[in-house]
């Protein structure tokens, strides 16, 4: 063993792990203590290997103005992210899964249609209870999608008590990893396991151990983080309870539209619709005591009459309506029934995720009329 070597193990000891590039050509040692400093407070175990490195040379590479962004939102999302995760008992370390997922942006949307900075589908997003409307799409919620991510991986970690395992199976699927482990004869270490994983789950493990070295060494590297307009301290929450759009908050509070988009993703139409719960409001911490100062000014405003645009934007409102089950008859069909019921076109295709018109008999329908 060098004594280079033995420095590193030393400092090691000692807690520290931002040592200095003195090569370029020894930048696996630097990595490897890095990383390992790094594990030495972590529950889920961080390995380096050459399969981390290709992903910290892509990161700091190609990739570098990416993680720029990356490390600046993290001033916005990532205590959010501490806080549920914490409240569940889980490792703080899950946060970095989102780098992975959704590069912290929350509109995200991949190939196979998860949404959000913790990447649900359609369905999976609705089993842990998120509401995705025509209007509101929770998988773009920080908090809500946090909790939902939590409950998910608090679920994964009671199946394979192994968070590497755990990290493989939230982007495979549990069930890919139970195939892996069967073919492998029940092996269960995930670095023997990866040659029988998909190339997207093989590669997840050694990138969310890159996300986590970059976001901590991003600055030994030279990437300068292009902050948001706010970070978490500098919002606030509010809980409202009536409809309103973006343009109206816009102009009671001074502020540009783009800046209440982007702290209010969850609201797909730039209009958070009355609900039967409270509804988040973010907003700059230096403008919510001028909301709620202007608030009677909201309640007090009468909308103009709905044109069709409006209304088919607002397709799927169930507030204020009544929840019945209608059987489609032989010979009905989809204009019949709105008649029947003096409902729209678009509402019925927004209750029961229609593609299109058409029905057949014997198909049930969920319709929600006028009144309680």
């Amino acid at each position: 063993m060098t004594r280079r070597l033995l420095c590193f193990i030393y400092l090691l000891t000692l807690g520290v792990t931002a040592f200095p590039l003195t090569s370029p050509n020894d930048p696996d040692m630097l990595y490897e203590y890095r990383i390992a400093g790094l594990n030495r407070i972590s529950p889920v175990e961080l390995v380096y290997n050459a399969d981390v490195r290709k992903y910290i040379d892509l990161f700091t590479g190609p990739r570098r103005e990416d993680m720029a962004r990356v490390i600046g939102m993290s001033e916005l999302y990532f205590p959010i992210f501490d806080e549920i995760l914490d409240r569940h008992g889980l490792p703080l370390e899950l946060k970095y899964l989102t780098v992975i997922e959704s590069g912290l942006n929350p509109l995200a949307t991949s190939k196979s249609g998860a949404v959000g900075l913790w990447q649900f589908l359609l369905n999976t997003g609705r089993l842990f209870d998120l509401e995705i409307t025509s209007m509101v799409d929770e998988r773009s919620d920080p908090y809500k999608s946090t909790e939902a991510a939590s409950r998910y991986l608090a679920y994964l970690y009671t199946t394979f008590h192994d968070w590497q395992l755990v990290l493989s199976s939230y982007n495979g699927g549990p069930g890919e990893v139970r195939k892996a482990i069967e073919r492998c004869h029940g092996e269960t270490d995930y670095w023997k396991l990866r040659p029988y994983l998909s190339d997207q789950a093989k590669n997840y493990v050694p990138a969310f151990v890159a996300a986590i070295y970059i976001l901590n060494f991003y600055k030994e590297h030279g990437i300068v983080p292009v902050k948001p307009d706010y970070d978490y301290f500098h919002t606030d929450t509010l809980h409202i309870r009536y409809a309103v759009s973006f343009s109206q908050v816009a102009s009671e509070i001074g502020l540009d539209i783009d800046h209440i988009r982007m702290l209010n993703p969850v609201y797909k139409r730039d209009y958070i619709p009355a609900r039967n719960t409270y509804s988040l409001l973010v907003l700059p911490a230096d403008k919510t005591g001028i909301y709620l100062k202007n608030e009677v000014n909201i309640l007090g405003f009468t909308p103009p009459p709905a044109d069709y645009n409006q209304l088919v934007a607002q397709a799927g409102n169930t507030v204020g309506r009544t929840k019945i089950i209608h059987v489609v008859q032989a010979g009905e069909f989809t204009h019949k029934i709105a008649i029947m019921y003096n409902v729209t076109l678009e509402n019925i295709r927004a209750w029961n995720q229609l593609p299109g018109n058409e029905v057949k008999a014997g198909q049930k329908l969920v319709i929600w009329i006028d009144g309680e």
